[in-house]
């Protein structure tokens, strides 16, 4: 069942329309000659019952009764008392109309017709009345009719107040004529007028709230926004009338809340990296075009180096383009390489840089980005259409813009001069050139992070020990940023005092461990519970290799760090069962070192996880890709970096940093070096200065001949009488001359100023004084005090290791 089939449908006749209402005929005399079926039903009397009888038995005239209070009068109509059949009194309005001409003869003939309803009725149909009235009159909904051709047939007073002109000024013009460019811009309904009044007018189905967006025909320069509904206009017999059409202008609601999406959009594209360029495309990209439709960013140069850039009274910052987009570009790509510009005095962007606020025209507005009282830069916003200027609330929008990226653009600046310091930190702590070693050719390659928090703490490092020996190191510090970078040049200048100390790879990592434990221990003390240590130090991790070209003997030790990659000259690939030990600064288990011999010309591989491990590969494809580039070991050790980094980072970058140390091992040869066994007794003295002269002689280095004795007198006469076992008298003929004189004890001599009443104690202090440099290194089985002096100036050099 229809509307219009309903019982309502016969509101709209009134209650007291004569076809609906109780009627009754009266004669001259007011007595009723006539009575109506509806008469019947409101006051219970049969037409038997009532005929001939004078009205005011059941209506008396006069005001309501004293139970029921006066109602507020009628328009054209009486309020009374009526007496029902069964003794009930009903409040009624009535109406009179005279069917005889004034001053006709009284009789029987009727002179009048009384029309009576409810009054409770009568006043709910003229509450609907003056509804329809007011929404055509009063109503804040614009309403219009148009006909099953879409044609406009009516509208309301406020529909004829925005449009500007009568409705004789439109009459029986289509939808779309009078607003030819408009479009409803409301996802999953059609756009055009035509599209949707036809669905409603085809389906019946109301369609409610749609946005539609266009031009009145009286204002075609100001874009508006209504919310629509569309419902279909039928009569009683469901014949299709037409389409009614009510419209809300939110143009202002509208326009807030494109502004607020638009600050949304912002918070979650302005600032998703830190690097400056692209935070500065990207407030482009927001704006353009629903916004503006072109926008230039411009930074300071300073900004854009990480720079504080420099406040001075009265001078105009030299300006870089650093992003631009418009309604005209595609959009997408990278952003272009930043380029100077410059403003010529009067123009918005040097006004704006002399005053130090935003400036506009009727079209472009200019915006200056600041952090703090720091000027960052400028943003230009360029208006090409409608609407061409910018009202308030747009105004208020482009601050609040800038002002989110002049935050992340600051950030930037901050990460990128924080991102420089820690790189040039840690480059700086990292070997700058590895010195040239007798017992390896070596190469290396270090890639930094890409990750956010800056570089991290992974190092390497070749040592030149005694007896032409090399250590190796690589290790790794948790963490990014200063602090890693930092805290790895601590630990990389601890390893080099330790390791010149000729301590064994396990020694030297557990004295490590406790330098680092003490210093994790020291901030928990220092900070307290609540506290955030500023070290990172705990968690590292550390390899460190020692390789003896004399003896071609490697010992390794780890705390927590992968095993190295080896590959033999025949190309075999092993990565040695190396005891793991627990990482640096966590304690627990002791270190392990293992011992393996290296055939001349091996190839030795020391890395951190960084170049071997990442999100989307397991760290065991990692070892089998860099394995597979080490077998092809006869390149040039540099060019297997290269394809080491290729097969491994194939983007350059990693999220953490890479460290890769490659060594090939060399041998002395056997004319660089002589050896001899003595007995711990008293003749081995001069025996031992005997041997030394008479090498020297043979290598041509008769100049050194006189420290050389000495030191060789000093330090076995030094074995004699504080050791026992056999002595070992050892001289290497490498960069430099080696001299070592072995024992079975662990007692190490030390340097002394003796008095001048003291019968001793002179000769180690004058060996010093003769030689380079000198030592003490401890083995399993007693101690090696070693010396070592400059070649003369024209000695032509020793043989090159073989390798």
């Amino acid at each position: 069942m229809n509307a219009w089939n309903a019982a309502e449908s016969a509101d709209f006749r009134g209650p007291l329309d004569v076809t609906r209402a109780a009627t009754a005929v009266l004669d001259a005399h007011d007595r009723v000659i006539g009575w109506s079926p509806a008469a019947e039903r409101l006051l219970g009397y049969s037409s038997g019952d009532i005929v001939g009888r004078p009205v005011a038995s059941i209506l008396p005239p006069g005001p309501v009764s004293a139970e029921q209070p006066p109602a507020a009068p009628l328009s054209g109509s009486e309020v009374r008392t009526a007496r029902h059949r069964d003794g009930r009194l009903l409040r009624v309005a009535t109406t009179t109309c005279p069917l005889a001409a004034p001053g006709a003869e009284a009789g029987t003939e009727p002179a009048r017709v009384l029309v009576a309803a409810e009054l409770d009725g009568l006043r709910v149909w003229e509450s609907r009345q003056s509804m329809l009235h007011g929404l055509a009159t009063q109503s804040p909904l614009g309403l219009a009719i148009y006909d099953p051709d879409m044609r406009l047939t009516w509208f309301n007073a406020t529909y004829g107040r925005e449009v500007g002109l009568p409705l004789r000024a439109f009459m029986g013009k289509q939808a779309e004529d009078l607003y030819p460019t408009g479009k409803f811009v409301t996802e999953g309904h059609p756009t055009t007028l035509r599209e949707v009044m036809g669905r409603v007018l085809a389906t019946g189905e109301s369609i409610l709230d749609l946005h539609f967006v266009g031009y009145l025909p009286t204002d075609p320069g100001t874009e508006r926004v209504w919310s629509c509904s569309y419902y279909r206009l039928q009569d009683a017999d469901g014949r299709v009338l037409g389409v009614c059409e009510d419209a809300f202008d939110i143009t202002d609601r509208y326009r807030a809340q494109r502004r607020l999406n638009l600050l949304v959009e912002a918070g979650g594209r302005i600032g998703t990296t830190l690097d400056m360029t692209i935070t500065a495309q990207e407030i482009t990209e927001v704006a353009v075009p629903d916004f503006a439709a072109a926008v230039t960013v411009d930074l300071v140069q300073a900004v854009l180096e990480g720079e504080e850039p420099e406040d001075l009274p009265g001078a105009v910052p030299v300006l870089l383009r650093v992003a631009s987009a418009s309604a005209h570009m595609s959009a997408g790509g990278p952003p272009p390489d930043p380029y100077r510009v410059e403003y010529p005095p009067g123009s918005l962007q040097y006004r704006s840089l002399s005053s130090g606020g935003r400036v506009r025209s009727e079209s472009t507005m200019v915006v200056p980005m600041r952090a703090g009282r720091t000027l960052l830069g400028l943003v230009t916003f360029v208006r090409g259409g409608h609407p061409s200027v910018f009202d308030s609330g747009e105004i208020d929008l482009a601050d609040e813009l800038v002002t989110r990226t002049a935050v992340c653009l600051d950030n930037a600046r901050r990460f990128a001069r924080e991102h420089a310091a820690a790189l040039t930190l840690q480059r700086n702590l990292l070997p700058q050139h590895l010195p040239t070693q007798s017992a390896v050719d070596l190469a290396y390659r270090y890639l930094p992070s890409d990750n956010r928090a800056g570089v991290g703490g992974d190092w390497f490092d070749v040592i030149g020990l005694s007896g032409t020996r090399v250590g190796l190191v690589v290790g790794d510090v948790v963490g990014h940023g200063l602090q890693a970078a930092a805290t790895m040049g601590r630990l990389r200048t601890t390893v080099r005092a330790l390791a010149v100390l000729d301590l064994a790879p396990d020694e030297l990592l557990s004295r490590l461990d406790d330098l680092v434990g003490q210093s994790a221990q020291e901030q928990a003390t220092t900070l307290g519970t609540d506290g955030e240590p500023d070290d990172v130090a705990t968690g590292v991790t550390c390899l460190y290799a020692v390789y003896d070209p004399v003896s071609r003997r490697c010992t390794m030790a780890r705390a927590g760090h992968l095993p190295p990659a080896v590959v033999d000259p025949e190309g075999g690939l092993t990565f040695p069962d190396l005891p793991p030990g627990p990482p640096l600064g966590l304690g627990g288990l002791p270190f392990e070192s293992l011992e393996i011999e290296l055939p001349v010309g091996s190839l030795l591989a020391l890395f951190t996880d960084g170049l071997v491990q990442a999100r989307d590969r397991d760290i065991d494809v990692g070892l089998a890709t860099l394995g597979r580039v080490l077998v092809d070991h006869h390149r040039p050790l540099e060019e297997l970096c290269d394809h080491a980094l290729e097969a491994l980072l194939p983007d350059g970058t990693a999220p953490d940093d890479s460290a890769l140390l490659l060594v090939r091992t060399r041998e002395l040869d056997t004319r660089q070096v002589a050896a001899w066994e003595l007995p711990a007794e008293p003749a081995a003295v001069g025996k031992a200065r005997e041997l030394a002269t008479g090498q020297l002689h043979d290598w041509g280095l008769e100049e050194l001949s006189y420290a050389t004795e000495l030191a060789v007198s000093e330090l076995v006469t030094n074995a004699v009488r504080h050791a026992s076992g056999p002595l070992h008298l050892r001289l290497l003929r490498d960069q430099t001359l080696l001299t070592e004189v072995s024992d079975t004890g662990h007692t190490s001599p030390h340097l002394r100023h003796s008095a001048s009443d003291d019968e001793g104690g002179r000769g180690l202090f004058i060996v010093a004084q003769l030689v380079q440099r000198w030592g003490t290194r401890y083995t399993p089985y007693g101690k090696t005090i070693w010396t070592e002096q400059a070649f003369p100036t024209r000695y032509p050099g020793a043989p090159r290791p073989v390798g």
